[in-house]
Order: structure tokens, then C-alpha cells, then sequence
């Protein structure tokens, strides 16, 4: 579905010499044990879309917020997803507003959120693979105790959990206190499973419609089982990414001209950061929001280090759109733009900024889609998971581990076990 071009000087040819290597690595990446995510989207999920519909469509009734407690892949996904379809202004059509919490551990954050709170109805969403992880722990405790507050024994049907089938300090509190609980495979890790209950449930509390964006995740995963690169763009975009990385492009920037998809540059730039940087190896991930970041880090990437290439999305069809008016005084010099749209405004500037970025050695990545809505927007999902995992093999390191993670919270744990020991 997607056209994916690329304004450098690698050729088609260049990129199929990694044929042999990608097909022997599409074959283990099947096998590995946390790539449930793969077949997901082929799996029956009707139970499922319609649990997740049956409670979205309670709590849109019996509340005015949602607050989702997570950090990582346990909230970027439906952030993503709910940014880039809501409005920019007021409340989505059919959903009510979602806020978040165990994000950070700003005492200012959580203490503003629980006033902010007041004089609403909440319900409470926690997403937890194990209930350990520091930040939403912390999140959950504090919302618990207000939700029991406000609510007394009706909180317990105020708060949903997500979390592992089996284990967890966060399974045992919900079978124990009876919280309603939503499943997280076993073999899908924290950032491939936004296309499971971690990200369905509160994007369709939000208003999107959570069989679209599953549609087109199943599309993308019927295009992409191709083992063949020749066929298959996820596993050329990842070849195109590693081809640039080893010609001393070390920093690859996400670019989108669409400011509702600055949430989903925040997803890509974790599900690669966290997939390939291992080993003192990987493509250093960021974003950019175009045309505002052209006025602030454009010249930087026009004329700086050459470090940089650019993977530029693109939507042809964003709904909303106005046309620039007349103005018989023209004091601006801009008539000549009447009757154009911004949007075909933006599409130009979008073009411009490829040629002149592409002219000045910084190698453009355009990967296009029809329309900015469900359906495509769960196809580039699913497109840019089955990449991140293909780029990481490339690079010969695990792409669903997270050793790096796993350090700073045992150091954090261990400077707070001394302080306890200290006061006791």
C-alpha cells in the first residue's frame, strides 16, 4: 500500500544484495519466543474488539475523563493514535478525554492531575506487564487511594486493569481486590503491543474505531509476511536505514508535517531507540514536527554534520483543510495563494524541503499513505514494527530486550534501599 522512495545514492540494486540476509532473518524473526505481534492481526479478535467496545462504551457513559496509567510502550501507542485522530481542539467526536498518569514522577504532574480531576467522573485504566515499574506504581497508588475515596466499593468498577494473564505484583492486586482485567500476551512485549488490549482499549474510549485500525493492521501484516525484500518495503525501509547507517549516517530523524503526529514520532522514536541501541550499536532516533521545526532545527539539518537522513511521512488525504482567502488589500503580497488549500500548501512545502535536504547530502526516506485515519494509521504501525525488527537482526542484536532499561531502575532501586536504610 504504502510508496516508499528514497533521494540518495543507493539503488534498488545496492539494497537487493541484502536479499539473502533478509530472507535467513525473516525466518528466525518467526520463531523468535516475543513475536506473538507478528500473526496478531490474523488472529480472530472479534471476543476481544467487542470486551474492549462493550466496557469503552460504559465508561464513555459514566465518565468524563480516563486516566491511563503507564510509561513506555505501555501508553506511547495509544497516545499515538488518539493524538493523531482527535481533534486539535476539544473533545473527540464519540470518545471522552484521556489524560496520563505514571508517565514521570513529577510531584507537581500527579498533584495538578488529582485537583484537575475533581468535580469529574473517572474511570481508571492501569497497564502493567508485571505492576513493578517504578513510575506507574507510584501513579497507581495514589489514584487507587483517590478512587476509593471519591467512589468507596463502586472504585473497584471504576478501574480496569491490563496486565499479565498468570504473574505480577499487579495481577495479584486485581484478582484479589476484583478489578476487571484485560489480557497482555505473554509473547508481545511492552513496544510492539499497541495493537493489543494496551493500546485498543483506551483508543477506543477515545472514539476511534478499534476495527478500522485492526483492518489495516491485518493488511499491512497480509503485504508483509513476503519474505522476498524485492516485495516487501517494511524489510527494504530497514535495509535503506542499515545501508545509511553504515556509510556514517549514525541519527536518523522521523519528519512528518502534521502536528496531531508529533505523539506517534514519540512511539517510533521508543520502538526503534529501545529495539536496536544495545552493544554500543543503532541509529539514534529523533523527531521532528515540519514546517515549525524547519524555523528551529532546519538549518542545522540543511547545513550541519552530516549524521543525518530524514524519513518523511506522508498522508495525501488529512480531513479538515481550509482554503487561503482573498483579501482585495493583498498588504501581504499572498492573492496569489487564494483558493489554494493549506493542506496542498503543506504538501508543497513537504516536496520542497525533500529536494533541498536531499540536495545538501541529507538522504530523504518518503514513506506515503493514501489518508490520515484508522485504517492507515494501523497499517504504519504494523509497517514500522516488522522493520524495527528486521533493522535490529541487521545489526545483530536483540530486538525485544532492553538490558539498558533494566540498569538505570536496579541503580535507582539501590540508592532508594540505601536512603531507607539510613532512616531506619
Amino acid at each position: 500500500m504504502n510508496a516508499l522512495s528514497l533521494y540518495s545514492k543507493i539503488s534498488n540494486d545496492d539494497i537487493l544484495i541484502y536479499r539473502e540476509q533478509v530472507e535467513k532473518i525473516h525466518h528466525t524473526l518467526l520463531k523468535h519466543q516475543a513475536t506473538g505481534w507478528i500473526g496478531f492481526p490474523f488472529q480472530n479478535q472479534e471476543n476481544l474488539i467487542n470486551s474492549i467496545n462493550y466496557v469503552a462504551s460504559e465508561i464513555k457513559a459514566c465518565a468524563d475523563v480516563l486516566v491511563v496509567i503507564g510509561v513506555g510502550g505501555s501508553f506511547l501507542g495509544a497516545r499515538a493514535i488518539q493524538e493523531a485522530l482527535a481533534p486539535y481542539f476539544g473533545l473527540p467526536k464519540g470518545g471522552i478525554e484521556i489524560v496520563y498518569a505514571g508517565l514521570n514522577m513529577s510531584g507537581a504532574y500527579i498533584k495538578e492531575l488529582l485537583a484537575y480531576l475533581d468535580g469529574k467522573q473517572v474511570y481508571v485504566n492501569v497497564i502493567s506487564k508485571s505492576g513493578g515499574t517504578m513510575e506507574p506504581a507510584l501513579a497507581f497508588r495514589v489514584l487507587r487511594l483517590y478512587m476509593e475515596g471519591r467512589y468507596g466499593d463502586k472504585a473497584v468498577e471504576r478501574i480496569i486493569v491490563t496486565t499479565d494473564e498468570k504473574k505480577g505484583i499487579l495481577k495479584e492486586i486485581a484478582d484479589k481486590t476484583g478489578y476487571r482485567q484485560f489480557v497482555i500476551p505473554d509473547d508481545v512485549g511492552g513496544r510492539y503491543s499497541v495493537l493489543t488490549a494496551v493500546g485498543l482499549l483506551p483508543v477506543a474510549i477515545a472514539g476511534i474505531d478499534i476495527q478500522e485500525l485492526m483492518d489495516g493492521a491485518r493488511h499491512a501484516a497480509t503485504e508483509l509476511a513476503e519474505k522476498d525484500l524485492a516485495f516487501n518495503d517494511a524489510y527494504k525501509y530497514a535495509v535503506m536505514r542499515h545501508m545509511l547507517y553504515e556509510q556514517g549516517y549514525t541519527n536518523e530523524l522521523l519528519a512528518s508535517f502534521e502536528p496531531g503526529l508529533s505523539k506517534f514520532h514519540e512511539w517510533w522514536k521508543q520502538l526503534f531507540g529501545e529495539s536496536e541501541g544495545k552493544d554500543h550499536k543503532g541509529l539514534y532516533p529523533s523527531t521532528v514536527t515540519f514546517s515549525t521545526d524547519l524555523h528551529a532545527i532546519g538549518q542545522y539539518i540543511q547545513d550541519g554534520r552530516r549524521i543525518l537522513f530524514e524519513t518523511l511521512l506522508h498522508f495525501h488525504e488529512i480531513e479538515g483543510d481550509m482554503e487561503v482567502p482573498y483579501d482585495v488589500r493583498d498588504e501581504d503580497g499572498l492573492n496569489y495563494l487564494a483558493n489554494r488549500t493549506f493542506n496542498e500548501i503543506n504538501a508543497i512545502s513537504k516536496q520542497g524541503t525533500a529536494l533541498a535536504h536531499a540536495e545538501g547530502d541529507v538522504p530523504v526516506i518518503q514513506i506515503e499513505l493514501p489518508k490520515l485515519d484508522a485504517y492507515h494509521l494501523g497499517y504504519l504501525i504494523y509497517f514500522f514494527m516488522k522493520a524495527c525488527a528486521m533493522s535490529a537482526y541487521l545489526l545483530e542484536v536483540n530486538p525485544f530486550n532492553q538490558p539498558g532499561v533494566e540498569a538505570y531502575k536496579r541503580k535507582m532501586l539501590e540508592l532508594l534501599q540505601e536512603e531507607k536504610a539510613v532512616t531506619e
